[in-house]
């Protein structure tokens, strides 16, 4: 009880002994600290609001928002603990081992960090994008350095660890999709009609992309009709919706132009073998044979 209650002394004498020697050292590094905090803000936000003057993707934009933040508080923090009688040579040769023990134990969290700034420098995508990759497809809302966040029309909220997409096939539409819609035209039906048709009608429908130039022709020559395929883009939020209206407006076009949408046909044959007087007449004598039969149970 004696020896722990000698060093419970021992310990109490330096403390005391460290805030007498560096109280005016604590309150200056304090302040220092603070005032580190608040130029770190502004030069984030400083450098968010040049990234944006030079029309740099939000992606990018906050990388270097966040970098520079972190470079003036780590600048800070170097300025500060000497002052205050901690030496940092040491302190960075300890973060130094356990970051190297750390990266060992956590090698796949790192893939995703290197993927995270591949990602974000070779602009593979920004943010607002339609991409598809590995069976996903989405509209990027965020790039963040593990991950990125993908969102469909329904709302769904998909998060893909960047190292599942570098190196992987990506296929990028930027902020739209393309809608591919087939109808079938009877044969004596008038095709440039029908096809005008369908282009009036297409251009009306609520989403579609004025940046893409929309395609509509004679995809193939069906059994029944004549197939007409259109291939327009539209804006991705709105895929569904524009789909809906699209087979809507279609509809509605050809039946006002009086251009009819046939139904599957098929031409049935019913052919006699060459010899079916020979079966005809061997039905004819078994169901003989069967009333005869009936005819003698009954009595």
């Amino acid at each position: 009880m004696e020896q722990e209650l000698a060093q419970f002394t021992a310990i109490y004498a330096q403390i005391v002994a460290y805030l007498v020697e560096y109280s005016l050292q604590i309150v200056g590094a304090v302040i220092v600290f603070l005032i580190g905090l608040f130029i770190s803000r502004r030069v984030g936000a400083l450098m968010l609001a040049l990234c944006k003057r030079k029309n740099l993707d939000i992606t990018l934009s906050r990388f270097f928002s966040s970098s520079a933040r972190l470079t003036v508080v780590v600048a800070t923090l170097i300025i500060v603990l000497p002052k205050i009688g901690i030496q940092i040579t040491p302190f960075i040769a300890a973060i130094g081992a356990v970051g190297l023990g750390a990266g060992l134990a956590v090698q796949g969290l790192l893939s995703n960090y290197s993927a995270g700034l591949s990602i974000i420098f070779t602009r593979l995508f920004v943010v607002g994008d339609t991409i598809r990759v590995r069976g996903v497809w989405g509209i990027v809302e965020e790039v963040h350095l593990s991950h990125t966040v993908l969102t469909n029309e329904d709302g769904e909220i998909i998060t893909i660890p960047n190292k599942h997409i570098v190196g992987e096939i990506i296929h990028n539409s930027q902020a739209d999709t393309v809608l591919e819609l087939t109808v079938g035209v009877a044969y004596d039906s008038d095709v440039d009609i029908a096809i005008s048709a369908v282009r009036s009608a297409l251009s009306r429908i609520e989403g579609l992309s004025t940046n893409r130039v929309s395609q509509i022709g004679i995809a193939k020559f069906g059994d029944s009709a004549i197939e007409i395929e259109a291939r327009v883009w539209v804006q991705t939020r709105k895929f569904h919706e524009a789909r809906f209206e699209a087979n809507h407006v279609i509809n509605g076009a050809l039946e006002k132009a009086g251009i009819g949408i046939p139904f599957p046909q098929r031409v049935v044959r019913l052919v006699r073998p060459r010899n079916w007087a020979k079966y005809s007449l061997i039905g004819a004598l078994v169901k003989q044979a069967i009333h005869l039969i009936s005819r003698e149970k009954s009595y």
